[in-house]
């Protein structure tokens, strides 16, 4: 029985809570989260900054981490923080979802309910794969990638580090999107996407251009 602390407890947290509910073979001890200010045991559940890793680590060295946050920026932000190895990662893969025996998933990464990741595929370390999205055969998405509900990546597409497809925008064949760009909502992406980019739209035009670095956020 694989023992989980999941990191983050907002919405997102909630849905990949259930995920690893069903599953089986994972038991959750505990939440860590900067709305808490030390580490404590409710209910045979510790509930702490997220700084308590380490000292999780120390009452259980065997304990695996998952990072339930939906903003990739963060999340990145919070896997440097925490400087853990790969196999300290869990990956969680709901029970509802079509994974290709071929396919590849990254440490950490999440793909939920309903989600399908079709051959020869490749999921990054922490990416999302949300409820219905698909990712067809021989696509690239690579770390911190968030692919969001019911959009769909056809095949041979490339998703750098970072990037945001919003729910339910499709992108065509062929097609690369730069690191940590942002497609929005119901967009069509038929031309390739550069970095730093956000696009909306049918077709998705670039609307703005943002620098060449990912803004950096203070985690305690």
């Amino acid at each position: 029985m694989n023992k989980v602390i999941i990191v983050g407890q907002g919405g997102h947290s909630k849905v990949v809570s259930e995920a690893i509910a069903l599953q089986g073979d994972t038991k959750i001890i505990g939440y860590l989260d900067d709305n808490y200010h030390e580490l404590k045991l409710e209910n045979e559940v510790y509930l702490g900054p997220i700084r308590s890793n380490k000292e999780l680590l120390l009452i259980d060295p065997d304990i695996k981490f998952i990072i339930a946050i939906g903003n990739n920026k963060v999340r990145k932000i919070i896997v440097e923080k925490m400087a853990l190895k790969e196999t300290q990662y869990l990956k969680v893969v709901h029970p509802k979802a079509v994974i290709s025996a071929s396919a590849t998933i990254g440490v950490g990464a999440v793909i939920l309910a309903n989600a399908v990741v079709n051959t020869d595929a490749k999921i990054g370390a922490h990416a999302i794969i949300n409820t219905s999205g698909i990712v067809e055969h021989d696509n690239v998405v690579e770390d911190f990638a968030h692919i969001s509900p019911h959009a769909t990546l056809t095949g041979t597409v490339h998703i750098e580090e970072g990037v945001h497809i919003g729910a339910g925008a499709n992108v065509i064949p062929n097609i690369s999107i730069g690191k940590w760009s942002t497609i929005g909502a119901g967009a069509t992406v038929i031309n390739h996407i550069p970095a730093f980019s956000t696009a909306v739209g049918v077709p998705a035009r670039i609307k703005a251009k943002e620098g060449d670095e990912v803004v950096a956020i203070n985690i305690q």
